[in-house]
């Protein structure tokens, strides 16, 4: 099958935008908050929904680990394309920019002793008719967000229906996703665009016990709030609590201790998670944590000459990631076992996607210099972070179908 390029609207810069979906009940606030971020008329009404799957991927009867297993050959897909679904970001919109293997979309993931079954759209949508779902986290979230309204492009087009929005309501279902852009989860202030290596690469205050407002404050609006974040705190950060400086990341300031990225992220974790845990907001609530997806430059670092030029995903045991992306993995699965504990009683239900095993084992799915390229923006030509769409993304949401509604 071969795959065209279509041409698509601008896109516009959101980094430091946020949108909020409400029930009737606090429409009003929305209304004016939605005017003022140009997104008229986008408010369904949501009551909640329990999932009936445990915190890891496990089905009630413990019969199959969704997120131990390998990938196969899948000659249905791809299940979209950039003709299909025009939301997909330039940055994964590997078919328009031309990668020369697209082999890489024609897989699924199997786990092991059971099947994952493919996304089915139209279920999804009539378990979710009334309720939301806001994704909280950095571009890796959105990545996510997109393959998601992709998939549900088969069974009914939301509003709107261009890549310009980051609310997208699904009217005949009453459902709506929603993308909060929180790179650090925490509030975040960048005090040096350049970095102290002046290596574009920036300097942030991150204030690690103040979950950032711009999600938080409406993280009790939604029926479920999948976290993920990771590869923003590899950015040269200082660290605040309570208003105090306690330390940093690659800040290279003299009398500042360096606490590595490992501190950042743990407090930054801890707080947004007790954040959508407590959060007010009168419903029932499900929090997922997606552990990080990792990186796959070869032959190099992603700063310098590194790239991700394989055509096939891997098995199990033939890529092993570098011990600070271990170490990331882990803090998540920690905190997010601190966060279960705490939320028992409170009407919240935790769920782990652990989904680090599968994306790990895809260094063929990723854009490279197959993307769109803002050298004003963005300094780094190879992207062998993010994911094509379609691709090994779509796997994601097989998993939060499965997690959800069994």
């Amino acid at each position: 099958m071969e795959f065209h390029g279509v041409k698509l609207p601008a896109i516009a810069h959101h980094s430091r935008h946020w949108h909020c979906v409400l029930p009737a009940a606090v429409l009003t606030t929305c209304l004016v908050v939605l005017a003022a971020m140009s997104l008229p008329g986008r408010v369904p009404l949501m009551p909640p929904f329990l999932p009936s799957m445990t915190g890891h991927g496990r089905g009630v009867n413990g019969s199959c680990d969704i997120f131990k297993g390998e990938w196969v050959p899948d000659p249905g897909a791809p299940r979209y394309t950039n003709e299909t679904c025009p939301v997909i970001h330039g940055h994964y919109d590997c078919m328009r920019y031309g990668k020369p293997d697209l082999g890489v979309v024609r897989w699924r993931w199997r786990p092991d002793g059971c099947e994952l079954p493919r996304f089915d759209a139209a279920r999804f949508l009539g378990a979710m008719r009334g309720k939301s779902v806001a994704f909280v986290g950095d571009s890796l979230a959105r990545n996510q967000m997109h393959s998601l309204v992709c998939l549900l492009a088969r069974a009914e087009r939301p509003v709107p229906w261009t890549k310009a929005g980051y609310v997208y309501r699904y009217e005949r279902h009453g459902f709506a996703v929603a993308d909060f852009w929180s790179p650090f989860l925490v509030r975040a202030v960048e005090t040096d665009r350049d970095g102290p290596a002046r290596s574009g690469a920036g300097l942030w205050s991150l204030h690690l016990d103040e979950p950032d407002a711009g999600w938080a404050a409406h993280a009790g609006m939604f029926d479920y709030v999948v976290v993920s974040a990771g590869s923003w705190f590899y950015r040269p950060s200082v660290f605040y609590e309570r208003g105090r400086l306690v330390g940093c990341s690659g800040c290279l300031a003299p009398n500042v201790t360096d606490l590595t990225l490992r501190y950042s992220m743990r407090l930054a974790f801890r707080s947004a998670l007790r954040a959508a845990v407590g959060a007010p907001g009168g419903r029932s609530r499900t929090v997922i944590v997606r552990t990080i997806s990792p990186s796959h430059y070869e032959n190099g670092t992603r700063s310098e000459d590194g790239d991700c030029v394989r055509t096939r995903p891997l098995r199990r045991g033939q890529w092993e990631m570098d011990e600070e992306q271990k170490e990331m993995r882990r803090i998540q699965v920690e905190e997010f076992a601190a966060a279960e504990a705490a939320a028992r009683g409170k009407g919240v239900r935790m769920l782990l996607m652990d989904a680090t095993e599968a994306m790990a084992l895809r260094p063929d799915a990723h854009p490279s210099k197959y993307r769109l390229w803002e050298p004003e923006k963005f300094w780094v030509s190879r992207d062998c972070l993010h994911w094509c769409l379609p691709g090994a993304m779509d796997a994601c949401n097989d998993m939060l179908l499965h997690m959800l509604i069994g």
